[in-house]
């Protein structure tokens, strides 16, 4: 049955459920800064950022983001998306900020020949920007602040690592095959995009 017919049939309330009822919750409000973020400002904006990125047109554009538990200490997970395949790989650290992020990302990248161009939020955790680019050679693409959608493949499949490790749940009770696990059922599932 066609998700349409299914939104369609809870607006006219012909089915017991709300939108609450649903993995998404329904349509997502922009949410507005609270002050207590910490946000990076240097760095390349995303509109300077090729027109071929957003396009989808190559392999080797990534979308990167930290996920941490509610609790606001320990543990961090980073999520990076490929941004033509969708593939999604998560990866756990001990700390949310640049000197516990950046030791992760430049291995991983390092093992992709062809990683073109990293996009991120303005987080703290990726303020070591000119490490990477200098470590890599490609370059580091900043989003606006409180812009997911600008990152849009990252968030939608951080959603679905959400399902698994609620924000309620320290990442530091996650465990390596769980994470393995994650990647596994997100990366094998059937998307529409990709016929």
């Amino acid at each position: 049955m066609p998700f349409k017919t299914i939104y369609n049939w809870l607006n006219a309330g012909r089915l017991k459920l709300s939108l609450a009822d649903l993995p998404d919750k329904g349509i997502r409000q922009k949410r507005q800064s609270d002050g207590r973020r910490q946000v990076f400002v240097h760095g390349r904006s995303i509109e300077t950022r090729p027109e071929s990125v957003k396009a989808r047109q190559t392999f080797g554009h990534f979308e990167v983001d930290t996920m941490q538990s509610g609790k606001r200490r320990g543990d961090v997970l980073v999520t990076i998306t490929e941004r033509l395949s969708r593939q999604h790989i998560v990866r756990q650290v001990s700390g949310h900020n640049s000197q516990a992020v950046t030791p992760v990302l430049i291995p991983f990248f390092q093992g992709i020949k062809n990683a073109k161009s990293i996009t991120v939020d303005r987080g703290r955790e990726f303020a070591k920007y000119n490490e990477i680019e200098q470590k890599l050679g490609i370059p580091v693409y900043f989003a606006h602040p409180y812009s997911p959608e600008e990152r849009g493949s990252n968030e939608i499949l951080n959603r679905y690592v959400r399902r698994f490790i609620p924000k309620e749940r320290k990442i530091e009770t996650v465990s390596a095959k769980e994470l393995d696990q994650i990647n596994h059922w997100i990366n094998a599932r059937p998307m529409k995009t990709l016929n």
